[in-house]
């Protein structure tokens, strides 16, 4: 069983910064990918950012150059440091882990961006 635990989020002015937090425990095996997953109001869920286990990155077009993704590999940890948030930012963040073909979710957090 792997468990994911999200911290961070809240309510930001637009034009603001907020980081999100993500710890994963359990019996989690090779890491294959880690990363965060955004889902805003009537809308599906999408990728943010993910880290792979070869190394790449990948960012959704919205967030690259406002959004950074880092890894602790050690502690099995993931952030998400967010720039220059936009209203339409605004949604549940879960964070996601791939390991040994099976695909984890942590509950999310809401973001929301509103002056």
């Amino acid at each position: 069983q792997v468990q994911l635990v999200e911290s961070g989020g809240g309510l930001v002015q637009p034009g603001g910064s907020l980081g999100l937090s993500c710890a994963a425990s359990g019996s989690i095996r090779s890491i294959s990918a880690m990363g965060w997953y955004r889902q805003g109001p009537g809308k599906q869920r999408d990728l943010v950012a993910l880290l792979t286990g070869g190394g790449n990155t990948n960012y959704a077009d919205s967030v690259k150059g406002r959004f950074t993704i880092a890894s602790d590999n050690a502690k099995n940890k993931v952030s998400l440091q967010m720039n220059s948030l936009k209203p339409e930012d605004t949604a549940v963040y879960y964070c996601y882990l791939l390991s040994g073909g099976v695909a984890y979710w942590g509950r999310g957090t809401q973001v929301t961006v509103s002056s």
